[in-house]
Order: C-alpha cells, then sequence, then structure tokens
C-alpha cells in the first residue's frame, strides 16, 4: 500500500542534462548555458553530460547545446531508453545550430515509435512548460504503484466501463485488485437506516481498505440496496475528502480518472453522469447522489434517488470554473473540457447532487453524443485541462 496521491507543493524535481558537439568551444558554450538556464528561473539540478542517473528524477531534460549532437544521440539512446521510459524532453536555446539539431533528433524518435517533445520558444513559454510538466511527472511517480481495488464487478449496466488492468500497470503503474462484495458484506453488520447505517457502511469500507492494502477503490454500491438496504453515499463523501479515490457503481475507467485527476490537482472529483445536454448552449447537467465533501461549500443530506432509502448527498460546490475529465478502460482515450458551473440545483427527479455547467466550447458537447466514454464524467473544480491534456499525452498515448 502507497501514501495515497495527492498534488505535491514545494521545490520540482528537475535534472537537466547537455549534449555538446566536440567541434563547438566549451568556454562560450559554457556561457550560453548559464545565461539560458538562468533565463528561465526554474531551479533545476544541472548534471552536465553525466547520464548515469537518468530517468530517477521526476523530470529529465536533455539540453541539446549545439548542433553536430544528433549521432551523439543516436549512440546514447540504447542507454536512455533502459533507464526511463518517459517521453524525451529536448530543451534548447536555438543558437549554434541546436533547434535544427533537436528538430533532427526528435523527427528520428519519432522513427523508432517513442514520444518526445522540443521546449524552445521565449523564457517564459519555456518555463511554464517545464514547470508543468515537472508536475506531470511527479503525478505519475505518485501514481505508480498503487493498489485500487475493484469491489464486487462494474454493476450490471456498466458494459462499456470495463478496464484492462495489464494496460493500466504497464502504462501508469497502478495495480487493479478484485475484492468480493462477501469480504465487505462479511464485515458489516445489519445496518441501520438512516445516518446511522450510513456511518457503518463507512467503517467497514475505511476497514476493507486497511485490511486489502487499498490505496483507493470503486464500489459496487447498488448491491447494499438490497443486502443492507442503505448506500455507500456518504461514506464514499468522506473517504474521498480523507484522501482515498472511492468510486461509484463498480465504474473502473471513473476511478482511474479520478485517481490521475487527484494525483495532478489533489481532490479525487465529482463523478456523476450527465443528465441533459444542449448542444446549441454547450450546457451540460451532471448529477450523482454523491460528491466529495472538501469539494462543497455545504451539503445536505436526502436519501438516495433511484430507491428513495439510505443517504444521498446534495453538495453545493462553488460557482465558476471546472473542467470535465475521463479516460477509457485500456487508458487509449481520454475527454477534456473546460467550462463553468452555473449552478447547483435540486430537482426532485434526479439524483440529489446536481451541476448545470456550461462548456466553454459548444462543439464538445458532440463527444457525449457521437464517441461517449462510458457514461460516467469527472467535474474537478478549476481550469486544468492543459495540465490533463499534457498528463495524456506523456502516460497514455
Amino acid at each position: 500500500m502507497k501514501n495515497n496521491a495527492q498534488k505535491t507543493v514545494g521545490k520540482l524535481d528537475i535534472a537537466v542534462y547537455t549534449l555538446t558537439s566536440e567541434l563547438h568551444d566549451e568556454e562560450s558554450v559554457r556561457e550560453t548555458t548559464r545565461d539560458f538556464l538562468g533565463s528561465l528561473d526554474v531551479d533545476m539540478a544541472f548534471l552536465g553530460n553525466d547520464y548515469s542517473d537518468y530517468g530517477t528524477h521526476a523530470l529529465s531534460l536533455i539540453y541539446i547545446r549545439t548542433g553536430g549532437t544528433e549521432g551523439l544521440f543516436k549512440r546514447l539512446l540504447p542507454t536512455l531508453r533502459a533507464q526511463s521510459q518517459h517521453p524525451f524532453y529536448l530543451l534548447t536555446s536555438g543558437k549554434s545550430n541546436s533547434l535544427a539539431a533537436s528538430m533532427e533528433i526528435l523527427a528520428f524518435l519519432r522513427q523508432q515509435g517513442l514520444k518526445g517533445e522540443i521546449l524552445h520558444g521565449s523564457p517564459s513559454y519555456v518555463s511554464q512548460r517545464i514547470r508543468l510538466l515537472a508536475q506531470v511527472h511527479e503525478a505519475g511517480q505518485l501514481l505508480a504503484g498503487l493498489r485500487l481495488g475493484v469491489v464486487g464487478k462494474p454493476s450490471d449496466w456498466l458494459i462499456a466501463s470495463q478496464a484492462d488492468y495489464d494496460i493500466v500497470r504497464q502504462k501508469i503503474g497502478v495495480e487493479l485488485v478484485d475484492v468480493s462484495m462477501q469480504e465487505l458484506l462479511e464485515h458489516l453488520p445489519a445496518v441501520a437506516e438512516g445516518k446511522e447505517g450510513a456511518m457503518q457502511i463507512y467503517h467497514a469500507l475505511r476497514e476493507l481498505v486497511d485490511r486489502c492494502r487499498l490505496d483507493g477503490f470503486t464500489l459496487r454500491c447498488f448491491d447494499l440496496l438490497t443486502a443492507r438496504r442503505n448506500t455507500g453515499c456518504l461514506a464514499l463523501a468522506m473517504l474521498n475528502a480523507k484522501g482515498v479515490v472511492a468510486g461509484c457503481e463498480g465504474d473502473v475507467p471513473a476511478m482511474l480518472t479520478m485517481q490521475i485527476a487527484r494525483a495532478l490537482t489533489g481532490v479525487s472529483g465529482f463523478q456523476a453522469n450527465p443528465a441533459t445536454v444542449n448542444p446549441e448552449t454547450g450546457e451540460v447537467l451532471f448529477a450523482h447522489c454523491t460528491i466529495p465533501l472538501n469539494m462543497v461549500e455545504r451539503y445536505e443530506l436526502d436519501t438516495h434517488f433511484e430507491s428513495g432509502i439510505g443517504v444521498g448527498i446534495r453538495g453545493y460546490m462553488k460557482e465558476g470554473p471546472v473542467t470535465v475529465f475521463k479516460v477509457s478502460g485500456d487508458l487509449s482515450r481520454w475527454f477534456v473540457t473546460e467550462g463553468e458551473l452555473v449552478r447547483s440545483q435540486s430537482e426532485p427527479n434526479l439524483c440529489r447532487t446536481q451541476q448545470l455547467i456550461r462548456l466553454d466550447d459548444p462543439a464538445c458537447t458532440a463527444t457525449f453524443l457521437t464517441h461517449p466514454i462510458g457514461n460516467h464524467h469527472v467535474v474537478l473544480p478549476g481550469h486544468h485541462r492543459k495540465m490533463l491534456e499534457a498528463f495524456a499525452e506523456a502516460f497514455l498515448c
């Protein structure tokens, strides 16, 4: 079991390695290096041409200082690939034909089926990109080694929401673990109705997490309605607020989406299904009966919508910028867009937490209607599209 993934703060773990043609004067190149790296205003460990620990830092940058380095890189590539599976980030000032060399190197990498990017532009652009990539790769480090439980199988109606356990482990290092519903029910008494019973479910799930050494889970929660006449909505809301990603309905792709979101932003997100979509205005109404309690300004307890029993959460999140995110179960597809939470509402004929979100680009609603990644999506407070896209490009492509 690993510490639950959360957004990291403080110093970023960035290393810079150099590649320089022997034809160039070292003294002049050293001066250019000092001026260029200094202009970026990013705290980085400068390791020169010693690649012995390449790949051990959250973000490793290869500073192409001059032209004529293409052959050097080609000879170095087998060693680098053995030490790291991450994309290659080529940093260049553009001086001494360094950009031309970087382009040739990146083209060569693409021919080998490898990922990479040239970091070039104004100092402000390059420094912002470096910080973003460092955060993305630190999130990748947080995910690697996590154990996420599938408690019960996915709900019967989630016919498109399965996951490829092997691919998930290969791409992001997360281990998916099957846990039977019986494992939970055996340690759960005949719970009382209402909040008291909902709290008993919370404690049983908390113990299950510890007993099975889980960092998070998704729960086939509707089974509790028949087995214990109560719901997991309150338990999931509380666990997510305490840092344990807890998803609904045994939806594994939604759980993975929430875990990635937590590693990058510090919150699990609101797992919900679109209830209505307006392609003309870009408005989407998302609804579900639970939401992490650390995402809302206030909340009310109600019954679970479909069954009318147990405890459901009607949460009111602060209006303003949001991001909608989802990955597929084999991590081959993702959807991310930004928008505004226009209002929360409490209509009686929907799941209890209801959010009307206006997408910045109304055309994005077409994905829901033509190429959806299942029904559940995850809503995050704030605008995080660039970071989520950078993560997808680095780990999911």
